[in-house]
């Protein structure tokens, strides 16, 4: 099953630039969902009657948490490989938690400070100190903003990958637990058990084996069995990503939602095609200071992008057309995503970090600590 030497194209653990650049495709994707179909109520109108032509193709930005899981699972794997339990631990609190925490300190300034209504979750002082847990949806408490919900889903990924941080890292080992979670997770979605799909996550599980799945690839070559995981996730996201945007199709009505299950099924293919390039080195990227930026400025954006909506849209439409209105609160969304970036989460996430390796012994570039998250 594994090869026995390294493919040209796997260059360690090194930083990919490619990912920095997919995780802001995807977040920008997230972001236009949101301001030109999703925000109806931020609006005061349904957005995609505002936008009809570009509707279509923004409703596809639903799936673009998708993608950030699919590169989770790759980074994830690239990030524990070789490290025990407390470095990955420490790793997973450092990148996820100072920027969450800045982005709930802002949700609660809003709806406490201001008239805002639009998103309103609507929380007591207790549930936004729940939410500062990051385990909110564990007691059965909402998400103080609607963006949450995917970070749940990532920390039961790294619940999951915890077993193999505590056995060890093997190639042999990945290909057991992929295995095992895609089986479980398929038992889990026929079954309909609701504490079993809470653990499997039958609808995203396919999106992190297929990430890890082209990370043994990017890793070690290509071979039978992980190629084969990459298919059977694809044809069980397949199913997962056409459930989710009918589901929301059915609340929403199709005017309000405009995508087809063709666009979908294009979108999803795209993602794994994408995905499967970059495992096998044929969209290389030369490292940049502004994919960097790009990159590390995605997780801000993907949780300060809704405030920023809240706070000037509406105002925004008093004086400008829809267009001007979502461009100028796209740029603030980016500008104040890159500040809380450079002024804040960086600062703090220094702080935080474990000393750096001491002069004279190699330490490598860890992708996963930027990457992993939208």
């Amino acid at each position: 099953m594994q090869r026995s030497t390294r493919p040209k194209h796997a260059l360690g653990d090194g930083r990919l630039a490619e990912l920095d650049l997919l995780r802001f495709i995807a977040a920008l994707a997230v972001l236009a969902f949101h301001y030109l179909v999703a925000y109806a109520s931020v609006w005061g109108e349904r957005p995609a009657e505002l936008f009809p032509a570009l509707a279509p193709i923004a409703g596809l930005g639903i799936l673009g948490v998708e993608l950030f899981f699919i590169i989770s699972g790759f980074v994830i794997l690239m990030t524990i490989w070789g490290r025990g339990l407390g470095s990955f631990a420490r790793s997973r609190l450092v990148r996820l938690y100072p920027a969450y925490w800045l982005s709930l300190l802002a949700v609660v300034g809003v709806y406490g400070l201001t008239s805002a209504k639009a998103l309103d979750p609507k929380l007591s002082a207790g549930d936004y100190l729940v939410n500062a847990t990051m385990f909110q949806r564990l007691f059965k408490i909402g998400d103080a903003s609607g963006v949450y919900w995917s970070l749940w889903a990532e920390l039961r990924f790294y619940l999951l990958i915890t077993v193999l941080v505590v056995v060890g890292v093997t190639y042999g080992r990945v290909l057991v637990f992929c295995g095992v979670w895609l089986v479980a997770a398929l038992g889990a979605e026929l079954l309909g058990d609701p504490v079993l799909n809470e653990i499997l996550m039958p609808r995203y599980a396919p999106y992190f084996v297929a990430g890890m799945a082209l990370y043994l690839i990017h890793k070690q070559g290509s071979a039978w069995l992980p190629w084969i995981y990459v298919v059977a996730s694809y044809g069980m996201s397949l199913y997962a990503a056409l459930e989710r945007v009918q589901g929301r199709i059915e609340r929403a009505g199709f005017k309000a939602m405009p995508v087809t299950d063709l666009s979908v099924i294009v979108t999803v293919t795209l993602i794994f095609l994408v995905m499967a390039l970059v495992a096998l080195g044929l969209l290389r990227m030369r490292s940049r200071p502004v994919l960097t930026a790009l990159g590390a400025t995605t997780y801000p954006l993907y949780l300060f992008h809704s405030v920023v909506a809240v706070v000037l849209i509406p105002p925004l439409t008093a004086e400008l057309p829809p267009w001007a209105t979502a461009t100028l609160t796209t740029v603030a969304a980016l500008v104040v995503s890159y500040a809380v970036y450079a002024l804040a989460e960086r600062p703090i996430q220094r702080v935080l970090r474990p000393r750096r390796t001491p002069p004279g012994v190699a330490a490598p570039v860890v992708q996963g600590e930027k990457t992993s998250v939208p």
